[in-house]
């Protein structure tokens, strides 16, 4: 193990590092998007998850579109998206979201969810619906796919990825010994079963996790290596920022050095693309990893 730059503690300084600061979105490709999602009532991560990418990406044009609601059945440690019961079923979103993406021109586009465990299929269905319903209208738009934890049912996640999508994500959010405090109805094992089973479907295969929540470097090691042992291609690495005074403190502040390190060990270690930054998150830069 290599020796690496501290940052400081959150508790330890007044404001976030440089690193971490972003722009305010602006500019009239970020208005056309944002109309375009208010016109057509989808749910974006980008909003719900406080991405401080989404000044970036929206005024690309771009956008992360979460289906089935925007109300979460899981109560994580990290997440700002609403935690309850989910009430909203909407069998002509796959249409909306089609629509929307034609609309708006998009090249490549990423979709996501809350989960939806109280859904015998966990929302499988819509999910297979939305990817067709995209792949029909704009047959040139690739798709990503990143999806929540199936708990196990495995015939809802062989329809949830078999639409036609080019790439399937599911996100490890953190190291195993983490996974009580930041994922507590979530499981390591499982997630790592629910990501060998996407390779073994024949899909290009991604995950991604974040930092700063009080890991070591040998803990992160071995979450590559566990990742490279079910076959997973693309790896993202961002910093964890607390969305609110409920959630989760920050442990620390990523160096910048820390990452590119992070970034150069997956690499070694066999991953064919890996997104590592302060600022990375799970569809940072998507469009690169096909």
């Amino acid at each position: 193990m290599i020796d690496l730059p501290v940052a400081p503690s959150p508790s330890e300084r007044q404001r976030k590092p440089d690193w971490l600061r972003v722009k305010l979105p602006i500019g009239p490709e970020y208005k056309k998007v944002r109309a375009l999602v208010d016109e057509y009532k989808l749910h974006t991560i980008c909003q719900s998850g406080n991405c401080p990418n989404m000044g970036e990406c929206w005024g690309a044009g771009t956008a992360t579109f979460m289906i089935l609601g925007n109300v979460c059945t899981r109560s994580c440690s990290f997440c700002a998206v609403k935690t309850g019961r989910p009430t909203e079923y909407d069998t002509d979103e796959p249409r909306r979201v089609a629509e929307a993406i034609d609309l708006m021109q998009v090249k490549h586009a990423v979709l996501t969810s809350v989960n939806r465990d109280e859904l015998k299929d966990r929302g499988a269905e819509i999910w297979y619906q939305t990817v067709r319903a995209i792949k029909e209208r704009t047959p040139q738009t690739t798709i990503e796919t990143l999806i929540p934890d199936v708990r196990a049912n495995w015939e809802a996640l062989d329809r949830m990825i078999e639409g036609g999508q080019e790439v399937v994500s599911h996100n490890m959010e953190t190291v195993r010994d983490l996974y009580r405090k930041v994922r507590p109805q979530g499981n390591y094992a499982r997630s790592l079963e629910e990501l060998r089973r996407i390779k073994a479907a024949g899909k290009r295969t991604k995950t991604g996790f974040m930092v700063g929540l009080g890991e070591t470097e040998d803990q992160v090691e071995q979450l590559l290596d566990d990742l490279l042992q079910v076959g997973v291609d693309v790896v993202t690495i961002g910093q964890y920022l607390q969305p609110t005074a409920m959630h989760l403190a920050v442990d620390s502040f990523v160096t910048p050095d820390t990452f590119a390190h992070y970034k150069a060990l997956g690499l070694s270690k066999g991953f064919d693309y890996v997104e590592s930054g302060p600022l990375v998150r799970s569809s940072y830069h998507a469009e690169k990893h096909i």
